[in-house]
């Protein structure tokens, strides 16, 4: 039933995280992706816990969403540091 339960999450996570980036215009993406590094941040928290938890399964999955986290922070700082080298004097 564990197992069941870890699945349902991960999941509803990704449908969640689909359906909200995909609703995003184009135009919001970039200020908005600033923001939600600090939604990622929490996420990593929550892997980092998930991989304690679950048994093997959760702890692989807590791994994969760790990973897929970090990835996401960094490319949000990244995008952001690079949008705010366009507004810079020259």
């Amino acid at each position: 039933m564990e197992l069941i339960n870890i699945f349902t999450v991960f999941i509803l996570a990704i449908f969640v995280g689909f359906e909200i980036i995909t609703k995003v215009p184009p135009t919001l993406h970039t200020p908005l992706m600033s923001g939600s590094n600090a939604i990622s941040g929490i996420a990593i928290v929550g892997a980092i816990i998930a991989t304690q938890v679950g048994g093997e399964i959760g702890t692989w999955l807590g791994l994969i969403a760790v990973i897929f986290a970090t990835i996401n922070v960094v490319g949000g700082f990244m995008v952001t540091d690079r949008m705010l080298k366009m507004f810079k004097r020259k």
